[in-house]
């Protein structure tokens, strides 16, 4: 917390040195000597006047910095997603001729309190239009350096992130292929005794288990194979169940889009509405949808919550719904949107993520 204070005070104080010295080459660049010869006695002598804008330049430094932070921290960042780049260029140069546009008519507004005419503060408007384009490409190569920084770090934080989640995993990982041979053995068991839903269970699970051992290691999933595992386990939480008590209605589209996400992001939210939105000799529907319209994918989870009812002490879910927003935060920075509202009836969990860059 020191370290991050002292960071910030830092470029607080550089900021301020910035300003100062732009300040200075302002006052340079609209700043007049002018030279006057008087007459004393058949003799000339020279005197020097300097006429400054200098009210004008508190105003101009003002609009120097509202394009700076306006750019830097708030329009590119708002149309950097733009798709067309001519748009994103005409609106850059569209706020930077206003800027100069508001300088100049404030300027001529306060002239009168200057020793500056009209005329010299036209003619000072080609340097006063520099300033405002060097501050224009300054505002652009800082907001672009602190999101690279800053994509730099989330890089590293999720390298860290995954490297961590795989070594806790290979901990508990046993033997794969031990595992495999031994779901076969008790699927071929259940057919030979008749149990086709146990059969059925076990083939479920030892898909699952392929799915999270081999292909979810990889960054993105086609979105099919997600689905496909998020069947399985539902299928596998119902056999806890009676079909009157668990009501799962999961709805996607029969034709599911060709497009690619991280794996396991939505089953969290799947297990936490088992945990928490089904409760014994009680009728309790679960709704589920995934859908995708124009590369924005939209998966919601609602259930009824049925938290208050006290669970057993070792009776943890997955790897957490705080977990799960780091990953995305990591994963999908400012390109997703999570709502989880809930109440003491209902608890609904709706997740957006931008697919299309």
């Amino acid at each position: 917390m020191p370290g991050i204070r002292k960071k910030h005070l830092l470029e607080i104080l550089l900021h301020l040195l910035f300003w100062v010295g732009i300040f200075y080459v302002e006052q340079n660049f609209t700043s007049l000597y002018q030279f006057i010869r008087r007459d004393f006695n058949g003799q000339y002598e020279q005197e020097i006047i300097l006429k400054s804008a200098y009210p004008i330049s508190i105003i101009t430094l003002g609009l120097l910095m509202t394009l700076f932070y306006t750019n830097a921290f708030w329009l590119l960042k708002t149309i950097v997603g733009y798709k067309n780049k001519n748009a994103r260029i005409a609106i850059v140069i569209g706020w930077t001729a206003f800027i100069i546009a508001a300088n100049y008519i404030s300027g001529l507004l306060l002239i009168r309190f200057t020793n500056l005419s009209v005329h010299e503060w036209q003619h000072f408007q080609f340097n006063v239009a520099l300033i405002f384009l060097l501050i224009l490409g300054l505002s652009i190569a800082y907001f672009f350096s602190k999101e690279w920084i800053k994509n730099e770090l989330l890089r590293k934080q999720l390298e860290a992130y995954q490297l961590t989640t795989e070594i806790k995993f290979l901990k508990s990982q046993i033997n794969p292929h031990f595992l495999f041979n031994t779901l076969n053995n008790l699927f071929s068991m259940a057919q030979e005794k008749g149990n086709d839903e146990l059969a059925d269970g076990i083939s479920k699970l030892s898909g699952m288990m392929r799915y999270m051992i081999y292909e979810s290691n990889a960054e993105t999933v086609p979105l099919k194979n997600e689905i496909e595992y998020i069947k399985s386990s539902i299928a596998l939480n119902k056999l806890r169940y009676a079909d009157s008590e668990a009501l799962v209605n999961f709805h996607y589209s029969e034709q599911i889009p060709d497009v690619f996400i991280a794996p396991m992001l939505f089953i969290p939210f799947i297990e936490n509405a088992f945990k928490h939105g089904v409760l014994i000799n009680n009728s309790s529907p679960i709704d589920i949808s995934v859908a995708v319209n124009d590369k924005m994918l939209l998966f919601t989870c609602e259930n009824k919550n049925y938290s208050f009812v006290k669970k057993m002490i070792n009776d943890k879910s997955g790897i957490g719904l705080e977990n799960v927003k780091r990953r995305l935060e990591l994963v999908y920075p400012g390109k997703h949107e999570l709502t989880i509202n809930s109440n003491e009836n209902l608890f609904r969990v709706e997740l957006k993520i931008d697919l299309s860059r």
